[in-house]
């Protein structure tokens, strides 16, 4: 049997081939568009395929030629903050490529099962009542990343309806962890903190918002979610995935401090504020765990620790920082 993941060279990609690769037979095969670096170590047994997905003639001769079994779409524009200065950037990377993959899967591989990798973004502007958010918490969004991924999620439950296709969506809370762009809150922090103490910047972070409570799952247990999902998953449904549990920026930035012997003074910069936060975001997974039995594993502060861990060796090897584009 064959899996096939986009975004295969992004942060969750490079986890989820991974796990494949470890826990699994299945023959993996991968869309990479323009790096490779999170998964040069494992190339060897992956099928690579380096392309556009935009291209809808390479997309059909693509799924033509792998034939999946399984296909996890994880490739996307994820920087949140990012889609208020490219908006049409985040909806053409995140709607385009998802309906040219379908109409693939639609013509090929009709019986392929699709998994639709979402986001808690959709959710918006959560009133405290409807805390913790589960699936049917009304859409409302303010971000134009926002806005693509509910694009992506009824696109995903369209095409089971009209074409019976097996699509299960999942809306993904904050993943975290090592590797990650520093795009993403705890890897930035963590980056500042490295750079500090390897004499890089001066003994200062700045920050945005730290009031905003997130729920953070590492991007281990994430994607094995994934993995349960598109095997377990009901077709049509769509499943939070999440720790359930808030954390405050905060708190975070604590945890990080509390792992460094320097000296650091905290600082905010206007510019990491958005236009528009949401105060708290807390995940109800109890559907995907009724569904496939799933639980996090991996505690936060382990999680933060490896980031941060990451973060300082890649800056004394001086590897290029990772981007907020997945693979």
């Amino acid at each position: 049997m064959r899996a096939l993941i986009t975004g295969i060279a992004g942060f969750a990609g490079s986890f989820l081939a991974q796990r494949l690769l470890d826990e699994t037979g299945l023959e993996i095969h991968g869309v990479i568009h323009r790096h490779d670096w999170r998964i040069r170590s494992v190339r060897g047994q992956l099928h690579l395929h380096k392309g556009d997905l935009r291209n809808p003639s390479w997309v059909d001769e693509l799924i033509r030629e792998v034939q999946p079994d399984f296909l996890l779409h994880l490739a996307a524009w994820s920087d949140v903050g990012g889609s208020w200065s490219q908006p049409w950037v985040a909806y053409e990377l995140n709607i385009h490529c998802q309906l040219n993959l379908l109409e693939a899967v639609r013509r090929f591989v009709p019986q392929c099962r699709v998994l639709v990798v979402g986001s808690n973004e959709v959710y918006g502007r959560v009133r405290p009542q409807e805390l913790p958010v589960n699936e049917d918490t009304p859409f409302r969004p303010n971000s134009p990343y926002g806005v693509s991924k509910i694009a992506q999620d009824m696109m995903g439950y369209q095409y089971f309806c009209n074409y019976a296709l097996p699509i299960v969506r999942a809306r993904s809370f904050n993943n975290v962890g090592p590797g990650q762009a520093d795009d993403f809150v705890a890897s930035a922090f963590a980056r500042q903190i490295a750079e500090i103490e390897a004499g890089q910047r001066e003994a200062v972070i700045r920050v945005g918002n730290l009031a905003a409570v997130r729920d953070f799952t590492d991007v281990r247990d994430v994607v094995a979610a994934y993995w349960l999902l598109v095997q377990q998953g009901q077709a049509g449904a769509v499943y939070n995935v999440g720790r359930g549990q808030g954390h405050s920026i905060q708190t975070i930035l604590e945890m990080l401090l509390g792992m460094s012997s320097a000296s650091i003074r905290v600082e905010e910069d206007p510019a990491r504020l958005r236009p528009s936060d949401v105060p708290v975001m807390i995940c109800d997974n109890r559907r995907l765990v009724e569904a496939t039995g799933w639980q996090p594993r991996i505690e936060l502060d382990r999680t933060l620790q490896d980031v941060l861990e990451t973060w300082r060796r890649d800056i004394l090897g001086n590897r290029p920082a990772p981007t907020g584009v997945s693979g």
